[in-house]
């Protein structure tokens, strides 16, 4: 597969790089490139703000999730039909799933990848002492694959001075950001849903991509991604043979955790994703077999989820009544009886599961977690498994104990509540980790157990 890529990394989080990543694909798509766009490691707000606020189709590249064989075929499938395609490094370059390893980390990636990679340099407070930060980088492995390099907060005439350095190092001066905080793309940002938000961050990322024709190099960028090497991807495992579904998805401001491949292997097992609002719609799409309720942001909308009392009910009414459901997180604590907002103020939810759901100060378990059914349900059988990631700041008072969750460092703890045709808890699972489980959950839909 002929497809030209660039990998952005940087040495730590918060050296720039999404910022600049944004920039750039803002850039290469007012230039009518087509460009998709990847973010490794398990976040499902990046790909979002690719999509709905720079505008192009992002998906997800994780070797937690996926072995290297998937993770190309993934790359693949996601990256057809694109001129380029434009990878988000997440924390340091090297950081892996332990402080001492770099298993899994943007690095492993890169080379599962074959991809050329672009350090980001945050040169805040320096200059000649920048071109330590990537000779380290560059020594650190023999097969680091840095071919160029961007730095971030660096004036011009510190970066022509620094230039001939870098070229010195067999390295490709790629370009330098000067520093503008009017410009920085902030985390809080990433998750931003709401259409006036994201019109302003729309107007910010033209001037980003403005400022960026004038201080990168556009024309070695492509060179530098034309030059990475055909990838060898395994074509598609057929699919089961399964009865043709129809899964109704939230998807809206509350509920908008997805990866875009768990909707692929959906419709790859033949299922027909009907999207719907729980914040605006008072009824399911018709002739829904099957419900999926990912996370989002619930919290921040429980009295508008509270005031829709019809879709409430209906949601309750079709999972009382068996149908198929899969809850993560947000949809989780939506199935709840009640849910505090984020001023402490506790509303009614649908009523499935008999226990509050509140908020607390801190992050909970997060991260990274290979899931065991502990017994056999309607989805799993005892001792398979399935991976997963946990990130919120909510609780439960039953988060379940269907499952053991194991972290990548051997800790445990029980999760998940299985009862029927309903698999609930805060875990978002990564699906073509394990399809089974979605093929009987596809099955038991269509009705055919």
């Amino acid at each position: 597969m002929h497809s030209p890529r660039l990998l952005f990394a940087a040495p730590a989080s918060g050296s720039g790089k999404t910022t600049i990543v944004c920039g750039i694909l803002r850039a290469l798509k007012n230039r009518g490139v087509r460009v998709s766009a990847f973010k490794c490691g398990p976040d499902y707000i990046d790909p979002m703000f690719h999509e709905r606020v720079v505008g192009v189709k992002s998906g997800t590249l994780d070797l937690f999730f996926s072995d290297e064989n998937q993770l190309k075929r993934l790359y693949a499938q996601n990256a057809a039909g694109s001129d380029c395609a434009v990878i988000e490094g997440v924390m340091g370059y090297y950081d892996g799933l332990s402080a001492a390893s770099d298993e899994a980390s943007t690095y492993a990636v890169a080379k599962a990848l074959r991809a050329p990679v672009v350090l980001i340099v945050d040169a805040r407070g320096q200059s000649l002492s920048a071109l330590a930060t990537l000779k380290g980088f560059l020594d650190y492995r023999s097969d680091s694959s840095v071919k160029g390099v961007i730095f971030n907060r660096m004036s011009e005439h510190v970066y022509a001075a620094l230039k001939p350095a870098v070229t010195a190092l067999g390295v490709r001066p790629l370009g330098f950001v000067p520093k503008s905080d009017a410009l920085m793309i902030e985390s809080r940002h990433l998750g931003l849903v709401t259409p006036d938000g994201i019109k302003g961050l729309s107007c910010k990322l033209d001037a980003l991509a403005a400022l960026l024709e004038r201080t990168l190099d556009f024309d070695a960028l492509d060179a530098l991604m034309q030059s990475a090497p055909d990838l060898d991807a395994p074509e598609l495992p057929a699919a089961p043979v399964l009865p043709k579904t129809t899964v109704a998805v939230a998807k809206d401001e509350a509920f908008c955790f997805l990866y875009r491949d768990n909707l692929a292997l959906l419709e790859r097992y033949g299922a027909t994703l009907r999207f719907f609002s729980p914040l605006r719609d008072e009824t399911l799409p018709e002739g829904a077999q099957a419900l999926l309720l990912p996370g989002g942001y619930p919290e921040l909308y429980a009295k508008t989820l509270f005031e829709n009392a019809p879709m409430r009910t209906a949601i309750r009414a079709a999972i009382e009544a068996g149908v198929p459901t899969l809850a993560e997180c947000g949809g989780f604590l939506y199935l709840h009886d009640t849910l505090e907002d984020m001023d402490g103020n506790s509303y009614p939810m649908c009523g499935v599961l008999h226990a509050n759901a509140f908020r607390t100060q801190k992050l909970g378990r997060f991260g990274y977690i290979t899931l065991s059914a502990n017994a056999d349900s309607a989805f799993f059988r005892a001792g398979e498994s399935i991976r997963a990631h946990e990130f919120h700041y909510f609780e439960s008072e039953d988060a379940g104990g269907a499952f053991t969750a194991t972290k990548p460092n051997g800790r445990q703890w029980t999760c998940l509540i299985a009862n029927g045709n309903l698999l609930a808890g805060f875990a978002h699972l990564f699906y073509e980790s394990n399809p089974a489980p979605i093929a009987r959950f596809l099955r038991a839909a269509g009705k055919e157990n």
